[in-house]
């Protein structure tokens, strides 16, 4: 009895779910492997996996040899293909969010993205040095892009504004607000500006939107690029 594939992912085939789930299993498949264990013929076969190939979610690992004639290849799934296979460190973030807060040990929680946002700054900080206006809002989108957020810049009759279009966070932001905070402060920092935010996909919105407050600036705006010092004769 074959097993139901596990796979998710829109646009894969019934047939591809199933080679892939297979492959998975295996870690390693040849072409000879998989037609052994499916009940598909080999060009058949051969085609779904140009196919999955060509999609990003299959790759040549190497060759089998397994006695005279021509070795075999072996097919392994990409990152971007074990990324379909159902995952569970959201929820179980949850819960160990939830178990410090019950335990009344948030200090715990609030240390940890203290630290986590130190770091990020120290790392990201060189991607901002030296721009400004949009062209500084279009750097962040991109590096907050990167982190998940699908950020994307704006203008308004105020000025640029920075939107993010998903939350990569939610099963923890279900049940705290720190990482809405450390989101807001790591944007600050990048930025040099105090921030408003106008719209929360907590509550509600498709986006969260932030532009330039109205309020004095009270972050120290990250140096500019600047020449090396002549050393003195």
């Amino acid at each position: 009895m074959r097993p139901t594939p596990s796979v998710l992912g829109p646009g894969i085939g019934e047939s591809q779910r199933t080679l892939l789930d297979l492959i998975k299993r295996s870690g390693e498949s040849t072409l000879a492997e998989l037609e052994a264990r499916f009940e598909l013929n080999r060009e058949t076969l051969r085609t779904h996996l140009k196919s999955l190939a060509a999609q990003g979610l299959v790759e040549r690992s190497g060759v089998h040899r397994s006695g005279p004639g021509r070795p075999h290849i072996l097919y392994r799934l990409t990152s971007a293909g074990e990324a379909l296979f159902p995952r569970r460190e959201g929820a179980l973030l949850r819960e160990l969010a939830t178990f410090l807060l019950e335990q009344g040990r948030r200090d715990v929680l609030e240390k940890f993205f203290d630290v986590r946002l130190a770091r990020k700054r120290q790392e990201l900080e060189h991607r901002v040095a030296g721009l400004d206006g949009r062209e500084r809002f279009e750097e962040i989108a991109e590096i907050l892009s990167g982190e998940g957020f699908v950020a994307d810049v704006t203008t308004s009759g105020t000025g640029p504004r920075l939107r993010l279009c998903h939350c990569p966070l939610q099963d923890l932001v279900a049940v705290s607000d720190l990482p809405c905070r450390f989101e807001l402060a790591l944007i600050e920092g990048l930025l040099g500006e105090r921030l408003s935010r106008e719209t929360f996909i907590p509550g509600g919105s498709h986006a969260c939107t932030y532009s330039i407050s109205a309020a004095p600036s009270k972050r120290q705006r990250l140096p500019r690029r600047a020449p090396a010092a002549k050393r003195s004769a």
